[in-house]
């Protein structure tokens, strides 16, 4: 009975040393492991960009707004101060007869033409009998009236020569930049009923302001042609707007 015990105990323990080294084998063998493990450099994994997807791009830098731009302050080119002043009224064909002037429609000239901004041309003419035609012409850069009728004197004469009031026009003439008026001439009577003929030779011509008083400027003086006879009948029409106008008194 004792030796059954004995063998009993002795199965009992050869069994538990049997199971201690078991668990201390497997103990070692996860140190081992581990060891193995803590030595080993691990690199981590590196994930691929997706594909197509775009590198990121520079955002440039914003550019200034220029001054003007936004509509408070004008981007166009100022005209030249050079350019000339253009009336601001349209041009219309002006009533000038036959000369080929135009005029500006609603453009007021309160601008007496004056010798020094005119030329003065006197004129024989055939027909009528006894006539002679001047024609002054615009040679300035601006618009004048050639108020009521020339004024003028023969020679040296002290009185000026008389106006034909039967050839007063509808309005006053106004003269454009190369523009021209007419006035004739009547020298002396077709029957000889005149009276204190002679031979003149020197016309003074001057203009009339736009009162009628004195004159505008200075005369323009004309050297007439040898033989031109001149009586007491001799008279000068208004400015006209052609010679047709004129040479029909």
């Amino acid at each position: 009975m004792r030796t059954h015990r004995i063998r009993i105990a002795a199965a009992a323990a050869v069994t538990a040393a049997a199971l201690s080294l078991t668990a201390c084998q497997g103990a070692g063998g996860g140190t081992r492991d581990e060891g193995r493990a803590s030595s080993t450099t691990t690199t981590a994994p590196t994930t691929p960009a997706p594909t197509g997807t775009p590198a990121p791009t520079a955002t440039p830098p914003s550019t200034p707004t220029a001054p003007g731009a936004s509509g408070n302050e004008s981007t166009s080119p100022q005209g030249s101060a050079d350019a000339p002043t253009v009336p601001a009224t349209s041009a219309a064909p002006g009533k000038n007869g036959k000369n080929g002037g135009k005029s500006t429609a609603g453009t007021v000239v309160d601008r007496p033409c004056d010798a020094s901004a005119v030329r003065v041309v006197y004129s024989p003419v055939s027909r009528p009998l006894n006539h002679a035609l001047l024609t002054v012409t615009n040679t300035g850069r601006t618009a004048c009236n050639a108020y009521y009728a020339p004024v003028l004197r023969l020679d040296d004469g002290q009185a000026a020569v008389a106006v034909d009031q039967d050839s007063k026009p509808q309005a006053v003439v106004t003269l454009f930049p190369g523009e021209s008026a007419y006035a004739a001439m009547i020298l002396s009577a077709a029957d000889g009923s005149g009276q204190h003929g002679r031979t003149s030779k020197k016309l003074t011509v001057w203009f009339a302001p736009r009162d009628n008083v004195g004159s505008a400027g200075g005369p323009a003086v004309l050297k007439l042609p040898a033989g031109t006879y001149t009586d007491s009948t001799t008279r000068v029409t208004y400015w006209q707007t052609s010679m047709e106008h004129a040479l029909g008194f």
